[in-house]
């Protein structure tokens, strides 16, 4: 905790984190600039994070007492202090979003030198999936003379010319690609999320010296006592399911591309005359066509609810069979890849079919569920029929190998501290 002296709080560092699209426990996602930030504020750091107004991830954008943002606003959340920098809405991944980025840095930018001398960090960390936040970063860092970090979600511009299909000579990929190249000559430390990135990042000038893993984890405040019930009208659909003897295959997470649920519900048609229920849960880009797909192919085997609070996704978790997880087959994956939604499964104890070929395999790695090529519904409708085959026990051990495997390596106050140690230890 801080130090009083003479009236005055002492705090053992002063963490600047800039990203974009941080969240919290009241926003939604991102919730890792939150997790980590309340771990170093119990620790006795003060946290300071920088992050725009509006967000494609979050469930809830923040507000000036339930007004629009309209100027830099100051929201304090569990002993962190978030700015709010006003940054308008978009959809997609267009000329909207791109507005959206140049409107948060341009505002960091004009506020480096306030920054810089009236917070006064020790360290500044770049976080913002996309690379440009390393120029604004290390504009602040080198006027308060701190050390300069730069965290890594996702591959850019690397992600969306894989993922994206965008030309590798288009402006806003050579602008990402100077931005990376700069993030790996000038930081001082470089985590990533993902374990396989060593020899792409050496290839841009990295000094491996300064590469740090640091994964995705999750906080065991959310999976003590118990959770609230999930809401009523999932609770009974299930239940129904359940008594007319289904196996409940259960997805909590977003409905975009990348998640491949189209392949699921490929996976559903072919188990049409097989006893499984699907159960798919949130929201995103994606939901609309698919349940277009299930009213025209009468699908009666799937059915999509609401986002849940993040607070009921256990009892939910607590609810199905098998839990699942899909990916496109893309090469990008080959650097690894850190998923949220995996560590709630595991801690949750359930059997997971991970459908995927990355540089990483947590399910595997945890022997927690079974591993399926993605975008192959055959593999996935072959690898739900071995897991509901399992004995009781035999999926028990299976949960609790998860559960384990999450407690090692992927709780916050473990992640969080290896972080600051990181950090402390290039000075």
């Amino acid at each position: 905790m801080p130090l009083r002296f003479n009236g005055a709080l002492y705090f053992s560092m002063r963490i600047l984190y800039i990203n974009h699209y941080a969240g919290s426990t009241r926003h939604g996602m991102e919730y890792r600039p939150y997790y980590l930030a309340h771990e170093w504020v119990q620790s006795g750091h003060a946290v300071r994070i920088l992050a725009g107004s509006h967000s494609h991830v979050r469930s809830t954008q923040p507000t000036d007492n339930g007004n629009p943002i309209t100027k830099p606003t100051t929201e304090w959340i569990d002993g962190i202090e978030y700015i709010w920098y006003p940054t308008p809405p978009y959809a997609g991944n267009g000329i909207g979003r791109v507005r959206n980025i140049w409107a948060f840095l341009r505002q960091v930018w004009s506020d480096a030198r306030k920054m810089a001398t009236q917070f006064r960090p020790d360290f500044v960390i770049a976080s913002s999936t996309y690379p440009m936040d390393i120029w604004v970063a290390r504009r602040i860092a080198r006027m308060a003379g701190a050390r300069l970090v730069y965290e890594v979600h996702d591959l850019w511009p690397l992600s969306p010319i894989e993922l994206g299909g965008m030309s590798p000579r288009h402006p806003f990929i050579r602008l990402c690609q100077a931005a990376e190249d700069a993030a790996y000559r000038d930081a001082d430390v470089v985590v990533s999320m993902l374990p396989k990135v060593s020899a792409h990042m050496a290839a841009h000038g990295l000094d491996l010296r300064k590469l740090h893993v640091v994964p995705n984890g999750i906080t065991l405040d959310e999976w003590q006592g118990t959770p609230p019930a999930v809401v009523p009208e999932i609770a009974e659909y299930v239940r129904l399911r359940r008594v007319e003897g289904n196996v409940i295959v259960g997805y909590a997470g977003s409905h975009g591309t990348t998640n491949a649920l189209d392949v699921l519900l490929d996976a559903a048609s072919r188990l049409k005359s097989e006893p499984f229920v699907f159960v798919l849960v949130g929201d995103g880009m994606e939901k609309a066509h698919l349940e277009r797909r299930i009213s025209q192919e009468g699908l009666n085997n799937v059915r999509l609810f609401p986002p849940i609070p993040k607070a009921q996704i256990p009892s939910f978790l607590a609810q199905i069979d098998i839990a699942y997880i899909g990916w496109q087959r893309m090469p990008i994956y080959r650097f690894g890849i850190a998923p949220n939604k995996v560590m709630d499964y595991m801690m949750a104890g359930c059997v997971v079919l991970h459908a995927v070929s990355a540089g990483n395999d947590p399910v595997a790695e945890a022997g927690c569920g079974l591993t399926v090529p993605p975008e192959s519904p055959q593999a996935i409708a072959e690898g739900l029929l071995k897991l509901s085959g399992l004995t009781t026990m035999e999926r028990e051990a299976m949960g609790k190998n998860g559960r384990a495997y999450v407690q090692a390596h992927h709780l916050y106050p473990v992640l969080a501290q290896k972080f600051v140690t990181i950090m402390e230890d290039r000075q």
